[in-house]
């Protein structure tokens, strides 16, 4: 959809409020060309001794009430049309936080951050500007300049009018030649502009980090590389702007002249008074404002026309993540995988090969293996971030895609090994999935995440503000945070996606206890490094390049002494060396 289209369909949509807007702005054209008219008559009328003493001031008077109402409308059509044109920004925000929500880690793995937080900002208050400011002196500019026109054709003297538009042709070039630049300058300036957003959002994102690998210096100067590249494409494209001024300013330069020139051969042959030239030129002063507003619009919509460019496509994205499911939450938690397999975009190995897994409701599931051996995949998989190439995923004889999302979501609790935690309280981070939950179901559900007395001896308690991403927690307190958010859930399938990493093995033994005695029919996914997480699970599956290559109990596969078997010993060893020392 084209930048016009859009702007028509919103007009449409709102045409009570630019209607009023237009017909504020038309009495105002009329006044305002009333005015030079009317001076011209006063002129005369003073000449001829017809107007004088009362009779002046009430032309005076007349003048002065026609100026009064002038500003009065103007501040009408404002808040008639600037308040629609601010619905439209708010639309455009709205339909892009929307579409971005419902796509899926394959779209967010191809866009920048700091891109798309730029088009929800520069880029809509460009398309913001088009449909208010651009709109409004489209309308009045041409109104203003076709009424100002015939005034001076029809009105005052027509071969003076056509001999003072002689030089506009040549102003509507310079426009057109103009407007092109314009567009390319701002198209530039907004991708500069994103490119300078990403750096800012990267490097406080990984402050932490850019301070640690003594990089604070280098991600300065890049800052202010990247800051005086968007200054620069910002002031080519002012620059650009700028240059409608001086063809407007020689324009109407040319057309005084001309006026003055022949309107003084007119009045000298007595073919127009002086109150006339007088009124002409008035009126070309008032040709002023319709050259700048065809400037200015021309302006606003190659920058609208830029940045809807680049908005438009990004409202259209298809989702990367189909939602035409239709049931409800599943009634039986039996999870089946069956034959699974995938392989992420542009990877020629498959992260996960011909993987059968059942889960019978209530129980607990370990799924273990060396880095890369596809245990998060299989964890994304069912969260359905991806889609299998081969192969289903059914909870309850019900395939995931037979399911809304927002149903799946609500039945699905995960932990990530790195979460998530928002700017906001303790107490607000927990009760995210439930914001209705009472204070001792937030006390209850951090108890049994092991994070109780961590928080109890903070300054302010669960009132303590976490900072952006959990900056103020440890790792292991953020883990276990994330871990009570889950568990006051209560959604029917917990996931810990090695997310007991950051903790000790004695946090580790409580927290599994917690869950053992508090599970409540839970069915319970844990996915972790550490094989004493998972050592009292139900069943237990090892993942050894995307294929299950060892199953069973946590005795059976000990007998087994394969991968497990190995590991086990490992860890066991390295355990009592620790403790040794």
């Amino acid at each position: 959809m084209t930048l016009s289209k859009m702007l028509a369909g919103f007009v449409r949509r709102h045409w009570p409020k630019y209607l009023a807007a237009a017909a504020m702005l038309a009495t105002i054209a009329v006044l305002t060309v009333w005015i030079p008219r009317q001076v011209g008559q006063v002129v005369d009328g003073m000449i001829a001794g017809r107007v004088a003493g009362q009779a002046l001031l009430i032309e005076l008077a007349k003048l002065v009430a026609a100026g009064a109402a002038i500003y009065g409308l103007r501040v009408g059509w404002r808040l008639a049309l600037f308040s629609t044109a601010y619905k439209l920004g708010r639309e455009l925000r709205i339909r892009l936080y929307e579409r971005l929500s419902l796509q899926g880690p394959a779209f967010f793995q191809s866009k920048r951050t700091g891109d798309l937080m730029a088009l929800a900002t520069n880029d809509v208050d460009a398309v913001e500007l088009a449909a208010g400011e651009a709109m409004l002196a489209a309308f009045d500019g041409t109104l203003t300049l076709v009424l100002v026109i015939a005034m001076m054709t029809l009105g005052v003297d027509w071969r003076l009018g056509l001999a003072a538009l002689l030089p506009f042709p040549l102003m509507a070039l310079a426009f057109w030649r103009i407007s092109e630049h314009v567009h390319q300058a701002w198209k530039q300036s907004l991708e500069r502009f994103s490119a300078l957003n990403q750096h800012v959002q990267e490097n406080l994102a990984g402050v932490r980090t850019v301070r640690a690998l003594g990089l604070v210096e280098r991600s300065e100067k890049q800052f202010v590389q990247l800051a005086d590249s968007a200054g620069e494409a910002g002031f080519r494209a002012q620059r650009w702007e700028a240059a409608y001024e001086p063809a407007v300013g020689m324009t109407l330069s040319a057309a005084l002249a001309i006026a003055l020139g022949l309107g003084g051969w007119l009045v000298a042959h007595k073919e127009l008074s002086i109150g006339q030239l007088t009124a002409f030129t008035m009126y070309l002063g008032q040709l002023i404002w319709p050259m700048f507003a065809a400037g200015w619009v021309l302006s606003l919509i190659e920058r609208g026309r830029a940045a809807w460019g680049r908005l438009s496509p990004m409202l259209d994205e298809p989702l990367s993540l189909a939602d035409h499911g239709t049931a409800g939450r599943p009634a039986e938690m039996r999870l089946t995988l069956r034959d699974l397999n995938f392989t992420y975009p542009g990877s020629e190995r498959a992260a996960i090969e011909d993987v059968s897994i059942t889960l019978p409701a209530g129980q607990t599931l370990g799924v273990v293996g060396p880095t890369g051996a596809g245990k998060s995949t299989l964890i994304r998989l069912l969260l359905r971030q991806f889609e299998p190439a081969r192969g289903s995923i059914s909870l309850g004889g019900q395939v995931l895609p037979e399911f809304t999302l927002a149903a799946l979501r609500e039945t699905l609790a995960w932990v990530p090994q790195e979460p998530i935690l928002f700017s906001a309280t303790i107490a607000e981070n927990i009760a995210l999935a439930r914001p209705d939950a009472s204070r001792e179901e937030i006390e209850e559900a951090a108890r049994l995440a092991a994070v109780h007395d961590d928080i109890a001896r903070l300054p302010q308690g669960y009132e303590t503000l976490v900072g952006e991403r959990g900056v103020t927690l440890s790792g292991g307190q953020r883990q276990r945070v994330a871990i009570a958010r889950a568990l006051l859930a209560r959604a029917p399938l917990l996931m810990l996606d090695d997310a007991l990493s950051a903790v000790d093995t004695g946090t580790e033994t409580q927290i599994l206890e917690h869950l053992r005695e508090q599970r409540q029919g839970r069915s319970v996914i844990i996915v972790s490094h550490r094989l004493s997480a998972v050592m009292d699970a139900d069943r237990i599956v090892v993942l050894r390049h995307g294929r299950v290559t060892e199953r069973g109990t946590h005795a059976e596969l000990l007998e087994q002494h394969g991968w497990y078997a190995a590991q086990w010993r490992y860890q066991q060893l390295e355990a009592s060396l620790d403790a040794e020392a």
